[in-house]
């Protein structure tokens, strides 16, 4: 198409702009040739009897067009400041012509490129529109207008004004890319995607584009179409630390964490300084335990930007997964300087102190803190369970959590009609598939599966090695995924294609889960089941697993989940867990070989004054006693001795248990007398352990379902005496067990008896009660009846 005079200028003009001198030299000429080539020549002689002669008239018009531009010397002296980056001599020299030449649009649009570079951008509107009014065919000048424009945010104006450009000339990639951009302001996204789309039309190679479609997909979700437009992107400029940064947020996103790494590192390689490429750097490695690798990204990112509550907060997480609990209270402490309102930190704060056992805090918690997660914005529940006893609180916290965190839609099943003489398909997810306690408690119920009833499906999204139990609970499902690397449409795919009849959550709102792949429903009917001791509070969520101890009648309102009440404890057990056989005595162990020991071998964060107290005082009033421990770390140890020592005991008192395997751990509870629990977060695994070793435990009832489960063990094994209500019912249990020992031999002798006939312990009779509740809420399901409380009867097979 053939250009005009002021077009060929214009061009001139982004020429010199791009650095390309002789390409700009080149059009001005070709514009003086044409402008030559469109002086009309003289008419043909014609009788005139007055006026002027013809040639008279044709001089004039010549005259008159040439005075409408400035020479070509003008022109180019005024390109070449422009070149030369002389900003303010070319508005100097550019408002001079014009006052001479206000037709020359060439002239108004230099002048208003140059104001623009200036930042005089209503100058530059100003002279930008008169260069369209001089030229209103010029496409061009229109895009410069509405560039301009989108600068003041004079949104509507400049679309309008990229509408134009378009309209005169719709091939140019350029202005459909910024008509996107300004829609985009003005959150017309679908308009913009279009806008993004035809510029890659008519310019597959325009880096910007691609990019801004990437951004598109991302911030819509749709993950896949975002990671290939950045890799599209990248294939025209490799350079830009903004594309790499936003791919790796994708690819993480979708848990592809290697990738993410990858993408994170050349971000930062590209700009050092990228401090939010560096957080984002930490984050993926943490996810894959590269603890050290994730610090040190943090602490560099921290360096670039100290003020930087974020960066803190994830710092704290790493330093406490690398066992620095000291470390990460400080990291933590600095998020919440520097953001107050950020509640998941300060709870955080909280469990990170009971985890080295400094209580201080404790002894003044106020509303700023009792209160977290409760009031203002959410905060991880489980970190508050071993703050308080309290059901209504915890259950008010979890409803906050999965209202602020889960807010997908779930997906429509496209049938729920499943065949009724099909195997009940049953899906249990979880990080914890290998050596960890969850599968202590639950092999012998993957063994016991009634196969010819139900097909199980294992998930797995852990990262630690299977050990021999996750090779266990392998070999025991018909179909084991390890879904770790997978995205959550994959997932989703994946667990939809396998038509579930039930989803079960082993996890919770626990560290490593994976819970909000539940909104998305896996399932028809969806289970919280072990992991977490709570309820979720969320309310894709259908049951949680129970029985009448863990909830009782007064705790049932503080559940969001319908319960399915089990007939005796809700806990599965494994009856062949191994115990070592070796022959050890209480000195390999740092024991006193007469001396009545006490043992609780709870995690350090479940451990609390209240408890300490009476144990101190226990202690004092039995001669050489001892509290055997499990050694948790360090700061946890030396913060126990000081408190012991302020409670006027001799810290040698207390002695710590080294991590053994778990069949020599359960042999030494052998060596100890009596196991006395905690209070807010009972013994779980813990207090089966010891009951399967044959120790006895006491504990004291308490309300929520984490101060509840020793209750419903002791329940489930026939000893219900060793349950307590309160405090001083506890202390002085303990202490006339520890003074009368035939009393508590007799106790032991019971136990002994009570752990292969009751119904604890009985792996296959549990699994086969647990079938019948799995087919109680499929049933339900299958007819149409909306979910509720349900009670398993005994199996007595």
């Amino acid at each position: 198409m053939k250009q005009s005079i002021e077009q060929l200028l214009l061009n001139a003009v982004a020429h010199v702009r791009a650095g390309e001198t002789e390409q700009a030299q080149a059009l001005c000429e070709n514009a003086l040739a044409l402008l030559a080539q469109q002086m009309p020549l003289p008419s043909p002689p014609q009788p005139q009897s007055v006026g002027e002669p013809p040639a008279e008239n044709a001089r004039r018009e010549v005259a008159r067009m040439a005075a409408a531009s400035p020479t070509r010397e003008q022109q180019l002296a005024i390109l070449n400041l422009y070149k030369q980056g002389e900003l303010a001599l070319v508005v100097e020299q550019a408002e001079a012509l014009t006052q001479q030449f206000p037709q020359a649009a060439v002239l108004w649009n230099l002048l208003g490129a140059a104001n623009a570079g200036l930042g005089h951008v209503q100058q530059a509107e100003h002279a930008f529109r008169e260069a369209c009014r001089v030229q209103s065919d010029d496409a061009d000048g229109y895009n410069n207008l509405g560039n301009v424009l989108q600068t003041q945010n004079k949104l509507d104006e400049a679309i309008a004004a990229y509408q134009r450009s378009i309209e005169i000339k719709p091939n140019n990639a350029r202005v459909h890319n910024s008509l996107g951009n300004a829609l985009r302001s003005q959150n017309r996204l679908d308009e913009a995607l279009a806008s993004f789309q035809f510029a890659i039309k008519f310019d597959d190679k325009n880096f910007e584009a691609h990019y801004n479609v990437a951004n598109y997909f991302l911030e819509h979700n749709k993950t896949e179409d975002a990671i290939a437009a950045y890799q599209r992107a990248l294939k025209i400029n490799d350079d830009h630390a903004s594309v790499h940064f936003n791919l790796g947020i994708a690819l993480k996103n979708q848990n592809k964490f290697d990738d993410a790494i990858v993408a994170f590192r050349r971000a930062v390689e590209i700009r050092p300084n990228h401090a939010g490429a560096l957080n984002n750097l930490g984050v993926a490695l943490q996810e894959q335990k590269k603890l050290f690798e994730a610090i040190a990204a943090y602490q560099r990112a921290i360096e670039i930007e100290p003020e930087h509550a974020a960066v803190w907060n994830n710092l704290g997480n790493a330093l406490r997964m690398a066992r620095r609990p000291n470390d990460s209270i400080a990291a933590y402490q600095r998020a919440v300087d520097l953001n107050p309102e950020y509640k998941g930190t300060k709870a955080q704060i909280l469990l990170s102190m009971r985890h080295i056992c400094d209580w201080r805090k404790f002894k003044t918690l106020d509303d700023t803190y009792i209160n977290i997660g409760i009031i203002g914005s959410a905060a991880p529940p489980f970190t508050m369970l071993s703050i308080e006893d309290n059901s209504e609180r915890q259950m008010l916290r979890s409803k906050n959590w999965s209202f602020e965190k889960y807010k997908k839609t779930p997906l429509r099943f496209l049938s729920n009609k499943y065949e009724k003489n099909s195997r009940f398909r049953i899906g249990y997810f979880s990080a914890d598939f290998y050596d960890h306690a969850t599968l202590h408690l639950m092999a012998g119920l993957f063994q016991e599966h009634d196969k010819s009833v139900f097909e199980i499906f294992v998930y797995s999204y852990g990262r630690s090695s299977l050990g021999r139990l996750g090779k266990i609970t392998k070999n025991s499902a018909d179909c084991y995924c390890d879904i770790t690397e997978y995205c959550d449409d994959d997932v989703v795919d994946l667990v939809r294609s396998h038509k579930l009849h039930v989803a079960i959550d082993l996890k919770g709102h626990t560290a490593d889960s994976r819970s909000y792949l539940f909104q998305f429903r896996l399932a028809p009917i969806q289970i919280n089941y072990l992991g977490y001791p709570g309820s979720m509070g969320a309310d894709f969520i259908d049951y949680i697993i129970a029985d009448k101890t863990i909830i009782s009648e007064s705790q049932r309102p503080f559940y969001t989940e319908n319960v399915i009440y089990m007939p005796n404890s809700y806990q599965p057990n494994d009856n062949m867990r191994g115990i070592s056989t070796t022959a050890t005595t209480r000195s390999d162990f740092g024991l006193p070989e007469e001396a009545f020991v006490f043992c609780c071998f709870n995690n350090s964060y479940k451990i609390s004054p209240r408890e300490f107290d009476i144990w101190m005082r226990v202690l004092a009033n039995i001669n050489g006693s001892v509290l055997w421990l499990l050694r948790a770390n360090q700061w946890a140890e030396a913060n126990l001795r000081r408190e012991a020592q302020a409670r006027g005991l001799d810290p040698d008192r207390l002695v710590f248990a080294e991590k053994l395997q778990h069949a020599d751990h359960l042999a030494r509870h052998k060596h100890a007398d009596l196991f006395i629990d905690t209070f807010n977060v009972n013994a779980h695994t813990t207090a089966s352990d010891a009951l399967w070793a044959g120790l006895p435990v006491v504990t004291m009832l308490g309300q929520q379902f984490a101060a509840r489960v020793a209750g419903s063990l002791l329940n489930a094994i026939g000893m219900p005496e060793l349950i307590t209500h309160s405090e001083q019912e506890y202390e002085a249990l303990i202490l006339e067990l520890a003074r009368d020992r035939h009393k508590l031999q007799a106790l032991k002798c019971k136990l002994s008896s009570n752990r292969l006939t009751q119904p604890l312990f009985d792996t296959k009779r549990y699994t086969r009660n647990f079938e019948n509740g799995l087919r109680m809420v499929v049933d339900r399901y299958r007819q149409g009846m909306a979910p509720q409380d349900l009670f398993v009867q005994e199996n007595m097979d």
